[in-house]
């Protein structure tokens, strides 16, 4: 299936590993041309060499986007590399879990500038570049935001003030002509994931795959999700597949998220 996406040109932050890595890998498979962004320079380089590998092309960006001139900057690396914006998925950010008492005013602080400050400052750097091309705005947020947990208060907070993001910036979407959207991921094998599963498997006395298997059926899913699937759902999101798609929040968690 062709998603009418050959020649558009995307920014992608938190581009170095994870779901990050496999959106900018579906997004090439369709001939988009990338913008990635991550403050890992070799992990970075090693996913451009994937895009070019597959005939893609790929330009990197190395960039902490918690600071605040950080996201403006990067808007600008990629205009003066390939003079247009179609397409921006705001990936970056993990926030640490934990006992709220024990979580520290710093915690909160870099859990909020990543993944909710630093895709504020993106949308504003970029949304006169999307507007001139009728473009796409993607997040990558998280099903916390909707079902809240007394481990995960950072990021559960941060990913609802991101949906609420979303959805204010599709209402003046619509006027603008951008399209915006988001996905909300479960719980993928991403390399946070592996950390907890080994840890369940050493408090079990397991292996790995029995870990696996046995904390994806404590969570009632049947399965955990692979960054892959999440990459295919954004690609499919910028597609014009998803033209009628405006302010939609995707969960795409094997069915954990049992609330409307």
């Amino acid at each position: 299936m062709d998603l009418g996406l050959q020649g558009k040109v995307a920014l992608v932050t938190g581009a170095s590993r994870g779901i990050g890595r496999a959106i900018a890998l579906s997004l090439a498979a369709e001939g988009v041309k990338l913008a990635l962004a991550a403050r890992d320079r070799a992990a970075l380089d090693e996913v451009a060499a994937a895009v070019t590998a597959k005939g893609g092309e790929a330009f990197v960006h190395v960039a902490d986007l918690r600071q605040a001139d950080a996201p403006q900057a990067f808007r600008d690396a990629a205009i003066a590399h390939y003079g247009r914006i179609d397409l921006v998925v705001g990936n970056a950010g993990a926030t640490k879990r934990g006992d709220f008492l024990e979580l520290t005013e710093a915690d909160w602080t870099d859990g909020f500038a990543l993944k909710f400050h630093a895709h504020v400052r993106l949308t504003r750097a970029a949304w006169a570049d999307l507007v001139a091309t009728q473009g796409t705005l993607l997040f990558v947020i998280g099903v916390g935001g909707r079902t809240p947990g007394a481990e995960f208060t950072i990021g559960g907070s941060v990913n609802a003030a991101l949906m609420n993001f979303t959805k204010a910036m599709a209402d003046r979407g619509v006027a603008d002509g951008v399209r915006v959207c988001a996905v909300n991921p479960g719980a993928i094998t991403t390399g946070r994931l592996q950390t907890r599963i080994r840890s369940f498997a050493a408090e079990k006395g397991v292996d790995d795959a029995a870990a696996a298997q046995g904390l994806a059926q404590a969570m009632g899913v049947a399965r955990f999700g692979t960054p892959d699937e999440i990459g295919d759902v954004i690609t499919f999101l910028a597609s014009d597949r998803a033209a009628y798609a405006q302010g939609a929040l995707i969960d795409v968690d094997g069915g954990l998220t049992r609330t409307l």
